[in-house]
């Protein structure tokens, strides 16, 4: 991805929206940044003591008790910088996690609110590389970053005024080197933030292709293709390391250089200001003293290299964050929904025309489908027919076009989505399931489930004596996508999550496909019992599933082409009863189970 150069004055801006976050912690921040310049002050008076002793003893007019006196003073100073150093780096850093935490809260809410469409076109790596390495970036910026330019800014300042009050002219010659280290820090921080940018893509490459990895090491083991995998992976690495190379390059001369020209800065006030010395211009502690502010002053031009580091690694990924939080989602409640008290389940379509984005043809073309309240409806077709587009048309996961899918009459763009969703149970294709309990893969976070109605869906589901034969039952704990389930299990596991809900339609997508045909039968017969009046959207390739169905439609090309019962679908001769000669076949040749 091309990424444009930007002046450090606009590396600020990207950290605009977390301008509330900043406000609510303000007093806390306050007393931190306070603590800090408290830090700052009380450094800036160390020389002074020294300065003072060191007078003294030129002078020859020390004594033990006054040295003693000055040692005190510097171990009372060194005491209240420790105390105050603890409380700034409490509250600023502390401040930083505060940032972290409801960054990524912000970040996750609004990645729950976006359409699967952005899911498909993007990678898992890029977000999961966001939510981690960015975000760590940002808080980076947001804690010492933000110490790190006080500090710079505030130290460096009154450094140079305590160097003037000692002796003008030696200031500005000893500041001789600044404006070149101002141009060049300004040279290299463009370069900066282009490399750091690149390295947090190559990062969010390099975090996909190993979660491809380990997602799919069983597909791996299986053809063996370890060698294979690993060579893609180490391909990303190396990208991943050139670029940090790259930007390691801009890195290494930056530092040094402000080594260089800060200890230039020091040689001539060692052989200038030694003169001065000589000459009775200033005094030895004087020299001394300078010397120490002149030390102190490095510290903040490094610090300034610091900052600049922490802020345009802080800004590219804040950029990367940016663009997460500004995503639109596609699919989302009008400004006036129509909240509806209870749904009956009726479903009418009429007229649905869909294509999917960078598609030629319609997925969906002229899609008429009646369903009364409590009919039980079976959909049929041939692979890429569209009846799974069809179905997330109803549930708006995919976003259909007004006035073409109603649901109780209402059009479902009027009905909020959460609404709409509660009130529709999906089991789709894709079986996935959570690294949790049994219970809590069902349940998905619902509320007031009792133990009966748990109970009731489990033998819907034909999982009660299989689960009660584990060794901890509903509590069992599964494996990453239940990978400790055969994949018939896994799926009925997903239908007891849509009917533990009790929705008032309830949609399978080809959701039994894992099991033997007559495990589907009984399954089916037990979740119509148990959804006596209720709506009821099937899809399978199964004629008994099929046959039971009040009313079917087949799909053909995106087109409803026929519908009525079985028997009438039959009489006809036509699709539907080509369909039900090959499974019949096929069963009869035993290619099913």
């Amino acid at each position: 991805m091309k990424t444009s150069i930007r002046p450090f004055a606009k590396t600020f801006k990207p950290f605009l929206p977390l301008k509330e976050d900043f406000i609510q912690n303000r007093w806390a921040l306050a007393l931190g940044l306070m603590s800090l310049l408290a830090v700052d002050f009380l450094q800036l008076l160390i020389p002074l003591v020294i300065k003072k002793a060191i007078d003294l003893l030129t002078a020859q007019i020390a004594t033990g008790a006054v040295l003693l006196r000055q040692a005190a003073m510097i171990a009372l100073i060194a005491l209240f910088m420790g105390l105050f150093r603890y409380i700034w780096r409490l509250l600023i850093l502390g401040h930083s996690r505060v940032i972290e935490k409801r960054l990524r809260k912000r970040m996750y809410r609004r990645l729950q609110t976006l359409s699967p469409g952005f899911y498909g076109r993007t990678k898992t790596g890029d977000l999961m590389a966001r939510a981690i390495n960015d975000i760590n970036a940002i808080r980076m910026a947001t804690g010492m970053g933000l110490v790190a330019l006080t500090d710079g800014l505030v130290l460096g300042m009154a450094a140079i005024g305590f160097m003037m009050s000692i002796n003008v002219t030696l200031t500005l010659i000893s500041l001789i080197p600044a404006p070149i280290i101002v141009f060049l820090t300004r040279v290299l921080t463009r370069r900066m933030s282009l490399g750091f940018e690149r390295v947090q893509n190559t990062f969010a490459d390099l975090t996909e292709r190993v979660r491809e990895a380990f997602a799919g090491i069983r597909v791996i083991k299986a053809y063996h293709r370890e060698s294979w995998t690993c060579e893609r992976v180490k391909e990303e690495g190396e990208k991943y390391i050139a670029e940090n190379m790259d930007l390691a390059r801009s890195l290494a001369f930056f530092f040094p250089m402000m080594a260089v020209f800060t200890n230039t800065g020091l040689a001539i006030v060692i052989w200038l200001g030694g003169r001065f010395a000589i000459l009775g211009d200033i005094t030895t502690g004087d020299f001394v003293a300078f010397a120490s502010y002149l030390n102190l002053l490095t510290w903040p031009m490094m610090a300034m290299g610091w900052v600049t580091n922490l802020v345009q690694r802080g800004s590219a990924s804040m950029r990367r964050i940016n663009r997460i939080l500004d995503e639109t989602p596609e699919i989302r409640d009008m400004d006036h929904p129509k909240a509806r008290p209870t749904i009956q389940g009726g479903v009418r379509i009429q007229g649905l025309h869909f294509r999917y984005p960078g598609q030629r043809a319609d997925t969906l073309r002229d899609v008429h489908l009646h369903i009364d309240p409590g009919e039980t409806v079976a959909l049929v077709g041939r692979v890429g027919a569209g009846k799974t587009t069809l179905l997330h048309a109803i549930p708006r996961l995919i976003n259909p076009p007004w006035g073409a899918v109603f649901l109780d009459g209402v059009d479902v763009r009027h009905l909020p989505l959460k609404g709409l969703r509660r009130n529709i149970g999906f089991v789709t294709q894709e079986v996935f399931l959570f690294s949790d309990t049994i219970r809590n893969n069902i349940l998905l976070g619902a509320k007031d489930v009792s133990e009966t109605a748990l109970e009731a869906v489990l033998r819907a589901s034909d999982l009660l004596e299989e689960v009660k034969a584990t060794e901890k039952g509903l509590d069992t704990h599964l494996g990453e996508r239940g990978a400790t389930l055969s994949g018939g299990q896994r799926q009925r596991v997903t239908l007891a999550r849509a009917l533990v809900l009790d929705p008032a339609i309830l949609i399978l997508d080809d959701a039994l496909s894992m099991v033997d045909t007559a495990t589907e039968e009984r399954i089916l017969n037990q979740v119509l019992q148990l959804r006596r009046q209720k709506t009821n959207l099937i899809v399978s390739h199964r004629v008994p599933t099929i046959s039971r169905a009040n009313r079917i439609y087949v799909m053909e090309s995106g087109e409803i082409k026929e519908q009525g019962t079985h028997e009438t679908l039959l009489a006809r001769g036509d699709i539907y009863a080509t369909l039900y000669e090959r499974q019949l076949l096929a069963q009869e040749l035993g290619m099913e189970g």
